[in-house]
């Protein structure tokens, strides 16, 4: 399957880059403080309040950058663990909306942002520190069983953090632990948007994002075999971008 290039960044794209940043931003501010309130009310409450703010979001990116989504594949039912590429900042709250709120595994440093962090953790994301050893471990494992008994999907980014289109780097030992502990079936989550919405610069460029989702992997794989399959369903459209 070809996919068309995106246009160069031009004048447009820095006027579009910088109208989404002040709205979309100068909105969260806001969203913020309202959501402080609104946590007061349980952690359901606020997660409706969230996915509100995720479609606000989704809206910006769309009519404002002029970025639109093509799914492949089938979003499945039930519990399952999302294993996604991760090239740019539109990731998470992208696939958070398609997912329907899932328990998304972030960086310590993030939970650790007065106000942000707080409401990520009453919303119930997983927060992991990578230099934390055996404890930051048991952390998240305990953060991700409270997910699970909820019923709820985990989203999880196993190459760890953002890299460039192209880039296939190995897959981080934590999510292999996570398909261990609980039993879920594995999703492999392809995407392209780090064609659009690049990881250094501001100009982002309009165009479709592309959303891959693999077959479901089972329990019970072991974990040469899992790596082995998610790497290569994770990186399915890099060699068509």
């Amino acid at each position: 399957m070809s996919r068309d290039d995106p246009p160069r960044p031009g004048p447009l794209a820095a006027l579009r880059t910088l109208a989404f940043l002040t709205i979309f931003y100068g909105v969260t501010v806001v969203a913020v403080l309202v959501a402080l309130v609104v946590s007061l009310f349980g952690r359901r409450a606020l997660r409706r309040f969230g996915m509100g703010w995720v479609g606000f979001h989704a809206w910006c990116v769309r009519w404002i950058l002029g970025i639109r989504t093509r799914i492949e594949g089938r979003l499945p039912e039930g519990p399952v663990l999302f294993a996604a590429k991760h090239q740019s900042f539109w990731d998470p709250l992208g696939l958070i909306r398609l997912m329907d709120a899932p328990a998304a595994v972030m960086k310590r440093q993030l939970a650790d942002i007065p106000l942000w962090g707080r409401l990520a953790r009453t919303y119930g994301a997983i927060s992991v520190d990578r230099t934390g050893g055996a404890k930051a471990l048991r952390r998240m494992m305990d953060e991700a069983g409270e997910a699970v008994a909820e019923g709820r999907s985990i989203l999880i980014f196993p190459e760890g953090t953002r890299v460039e289109p192209g880039a296939q780097p190995p897959l981080q030992g934590g999510f292999a632990g996570l398909y261990r502990r609980f039993g879920l079936p594995v999703v492999p989550v392809a995407l392209d948007s780090g064609r659009l919405w690049p990881r250094r610069g501001l100009a982002m460029r309009s165009g479709t994002v592309t959303i891959r989702f693999g077959e479901p992997l089972p329990p019970g794989l072991s974990r040469a075999e899992l790596e082995q399959r998610v790497h290569r369903a994770i990186n399915a459209l890099e060699a068509t971008t």
